[in-house]
Order: C-alpha cells, then structure tokens, then sequence
C-alpha cells in the first residue's frame, strides 16, 4: 500500500462543519440540476403536445385559416417520415370556437386529432382552467357555437380535463376528434388545417429541431406537387421563442449556481484543511525528517480531504435524489402556472448530468486544496520536531 495513503487512513480531520457545507453545496446542485432537467423535459414535452416540434402550414402561418386547407397525405410526406430523428407525423385540425356553459361564454381554440375509440359522440377535452372557469367537468355536455359564413352550434361531451403547458384565459384548447372538426368545416377526410411533425425524445433540443425543420422544408419544396397547397415548415423554436429564451435562462441560473455552491464548498475545504495542517505541524515535520518529500507528504492531506469530499457529496446526492422522489410521486412544491408555465416544480433527475456535475466538482474542489498544500514547504522539521 502507497505510505500517503496509509497514513491518511489514520489522520483524523476535524472538518464537520467543511462536510456539512459539502453536502448542502451538493445537495443544491443536483437539485439545481434535476430542477432544469425537468423544467426542460416538462415544457418540451407539453410543446411537443400543443403543436408538434415541427409544424407544415400554409404560408400565412395561420393554422385558423378555413379557406386553405393542406392534404394531408401529400407527395412529399413519405419522404418527410424518412427524415432521421422524426418520430410520427400528426395531422390536426383547428377551428375557434365559443364556449357556453349557463351564464360563462368563453373563447377557445378547438384543436382535431385522431383519437383512441370514445363511446360518446362528439368526445372532447379541456383544459382545466377551462373546467375552473366554467364549471364544466367529465361527464357534461359543453355548448359550443362555430362563427363563419353562418353560426353552427354543436353539444360535444366532455370526458377528461387535462394540464395544459400555458393555463392562461387566453390560450385555451379544446382536443376534439379529427373527423368531427372537418365535417364542422366542410372539409373532405383527407384535408386538415396542419401537419405536426415530432421528434425522438433524444432531438428535441434547438439545434436539432432547427436542422430537421430546414431539412423538412427543403423536402417541401422539392416534392410537392403541382395541384398540391403551396405550405411551409416551422419549428417550436421559432413559434415560441419566448420559452426557449426562458429554458436558457434557466439554465443559465443553473450553471451559475454549480460554480457558487462549489466555490462556497472549496473554500470551506480550504479552511478546513489549514487547520488540519496546522493541528499537524509536528506530524509534517516528522515525516519530512524521516524523508517524506513535500509531494508525498501533500498526497496525504490531499487524500485525507478526498475522503471527506466524497463522504459529504455521498450525502449530499442521496438527500437531492431522495427530494427528487418525493416531489415527482407528490407535487408537494407548487408554481403558478401563468409564469412558470407548470403548476407544480418538474424533476427529472438526470444521472448523465448529476454525475459529470459531481466529478467537475469534485475536480475543481480537490484543485482549490492544493493552495493550502503549499504551507506543507514551509514548515522546517528542525524547529517543529523536539525530543523531550
């Protein structure tokens, strides 16, 4: 066995207070960490549901427009399913409409998709701020009235309220059969408002989205035929830009808080370990006059500190991991959902980005230790080593 380390076993260091700062530093990171993870996954997640990660419109981008139906099995769809990292294509249909329940009216956006097999007719569902506002529940009839060239009033059965990723007066839909929606807009089966592309979980980041929707735009272009809806193609991140914009700043509170917490836990090791040396002044002078050279002699302190290191991220990840838990199986922690889009904090412990958290850490912890190492050169065995 390496003599540092044997010796480091039996060095005894004093620093309760340094592990106790370890394990909260640490204990907020991955919290930090799973906190953004799930802020992340939850928002994409829900945007992915609202509109897919890559829309096919007609050029004025509005998915409202009746007048301007797209195909939706049209020539250059097969080539677009081919693209690497989409998952499925949706095709939707959009219609506003007017929601009456007793005295609440109430505009909403009713949105078509194909549905599993209901056994009512004219299934739909809604948000729960819609539920909240007017009373409606699962299991009621919900009055809706469709303006255009004349008015069409339709009793569509509610069977599930669900949450919404943005919960505002303003921005409520309706997920309503697709083939109702059509026949509500005189349309043929095979016409709808959009098509809404998504990507694998693993691609639904900026980079990736933006190079498959221009990918897909060129496929567009290039295959489109010529009695086919002249459409484009537009990304989540160019629709909502304002919550991408939201998730980097998140992330970047999250990068700033690792470099604080393991700055705050450095420096507490840094006094931490000047005290060690200095309650073993006589041990280092010891060591040395036995031929121990300052390197081997800062190993041993080194490894002493490691070990306490890791015991204090060891607790710390474990009490982060065991928060993480309790809040995805509870909801214990609430957020107003108008600014933070979710009505809950969203965790989703991340181990790939936990584990390089702990070792960058780690690192840069261990490295700050190597400044009060230089006092081990210093210390001259012939005045710290007396025989008495």
């Amino acid at each position: 066995m390496d003599a540092s380390f044997f010796i480091a076993r039996r060095l005894r260091f004093k620093g309760s207070i340094a592990m106790v700062s370890i394990a909260v530093s640490f204990l907020v990171m991955i919290i930090a960490v799973a906190v953004s993870s799930g802020f992340r996954a939850e928002i994409r997640s829900g945007l992915s549901d609202l509109s897919g990660d890559i829309r096919i419109t007609p050029p004025s981008r509005s998915v409202l427009d009746e007048s301007r139906p797209i195909e939706e099995n049209a020539a250059y769809r097969p080539y677009i399913e081919n693209v690497d990292g989409v998952s499925y294509i949706r095709p939707a249909v959009y219609k506003a409409g007017i929601v009456k329940n007793g005295e609440n009216i109430h505009g909403v956006v009713f949105k078509g998709v194909q549905r599993d097999a209901d056994t009512v007719s004219l299934p739909v569902d809604i948000p729960r701020r819609l539920a909240d506002i007017s009373g409606l529940k699962p299991g009621d009839r919900m009055l809706a009235y469709f303006v255009g060239e004349e008015v069409k009033v339709r009793q569509f059965n509610v069977v599930s309220v669900y949450d919404a990723l943005v919960q505002t007066d303003d921005r409520l839909v309706v997920y309503a059969g697709i083939s109702d929606l059509q026949r509500l807009n005189g349309w043929d089966d095979g016409y709808v408002s959009c098509l809404e592309i998504m990507m694998d979980e693993s691609l639904k980041n900026e980079e990736d989205i933006e190079a498959a929707n221009d990918e897909i735009g060129t496929l567009v272009n290039a295959y489109s035929s010529e009695d086919e809806e002249f459409v484009i193609s537009s990304s989540s991140v160019s629709t909502y830009p304002q919550l991408f914009d939201w998730l980097n700043l998140i992330d970047f509170n999250v990068f700033f808080i690792l470099v604080l917490m393991t700055i705050v836990a450095g420096f507490n090791m840094i006094s931490g370990l000047l005290i060690m040396l200095f309650e073993n002044i006589p041990t280092i002078g010891l060591l040395k006059s036995l031929g121990m050279t300052d390197r081997a002699i800062s190993k041993v302190f080194l490894s002493s500190s490691a070990i306490l290191v890791l015991k204090g991220m060891a607790i710390g990840n474990a009490l982060a991991l065991l928060f993480c838990f309790v809040q995805d199986k509870t909801k214990v922690l609430k957020l107003d959902p108008e600014n933070y889009f979710v009505p809950y904090v969203p965790v989703d412990p991340d181990l790939g980005l936990i584990v390089a958290s702990d070792v960058a850490a780690f690192v840069l912890i261990m490295l700050f230790l190597l400044i009060p190492c230089l006092f081990i050169s210093k210390v001259d065995p012939a005045e710290t080593v007396r025989v008495k």
